[in-house]
């Protein structure tokens, strides 16, 4: 078996995570995993949902999208059509329940964090990467909340958290599919874990034929070896 990118079966795609990308959100990263390109933001804002009122502790929501031309054909933007599509809302609350579980939200503060996900540039892997990116962003609006004198009941985060692909392919276990990949797996998963070794969420689907147990274990050993190098990207980042 032989990768379109002549890649190494465990190897990810080149992965760069550049911070403070845009000028006026608390936090922003430019994230790319190889052609995939997304630019997160992590904005703050005084006040919760109304069902988390008078209970003292904050919140996370995320929102995603796709540039018109984020793809090899242009794309109808949602809000010209006037809704979003099932697709975006499932990506979105993905990226919601991942960074959520990054954090004490009960130290948080009656805030909430707004997370823009915004993909400029598609080659497979968009949801993976806004999640390993976001997560950098968020740190750094954190930081920034925390010097603000934001933060009255200690430090809200917990972990990191980060996310890859992972599927067959040839009738082999790949890691980080890009798109020419994706497109023509056998098996495509998508892994989020924590910093401390727990699994938040796995998306898998077989595409063709059902994939058996040995080959999820051999999938899910892939996105653990992975993710340590994810984690390894996310912390040199923020120590910039």
């Amino acid at each position: 078996m032989k990768r379109p990118s002549g890649r190494a079966a465990d190897q990810l795609r080149s992965i760069r995570i550049t911070r403070n990308y845009t000028k006026h959100a608390e936090g922003s990263v430019l994230v790319e995993f190889g052609d995939t390109k997304v630019i997160c933001t992590a904005s703050i804002e005084n006040g919760v949902p109304r069902f988390l009122k008078g209970q003292g502790q904050g919140w996370l929501t995320a929102e995603y999208g796709m540039l018109p031309r984020a793809t090899g054909e242009r794309n109808q933007r949602e809000a010209s059509r006037g809704k979003q599509g099932g697709r975006t809302l499932e990506i979105q609350r993905l990226i919601g329940r991942s960074l959520r579980a990054s954090l004490d939200m009960s130290k948080l503060g009656e805030n909430t964090i707004y997370i823009d996900c915004d993909v400029i540039q598609a080659d497979g892997g968009t949801r993976t990467a806004s999640i390993t990116g976001a997560m950098v962003a968020l740190v750094d609006a954190l930081k920034l909340l925390k010097k603000r004198g934001g933060l009255k009941g200690g430090e809200p985060l917990k972990q990191m958290v980060a996310a890859v692909s992972v599927g067959m392919y040839q009738g082999e276990p790949v890691l980080d599919l890009d798109y020419l990949e994706d497109s023509a797996a056998e098996t495509d998963l998508n892994v989020v874990m924590t910093s401390g070794g727990g699994f938040i969420e796995v998306q898998g689907t077989a595409e063709g034929a059902p994939f058996q147990p040995d080959e999820l274990n051999a999938m899910l050993a892939l996105a653990q070896a992975g993710m340590q190098e994810l984690f390894a990207l996310q912390l040199a980042a923020l120590a910039d």
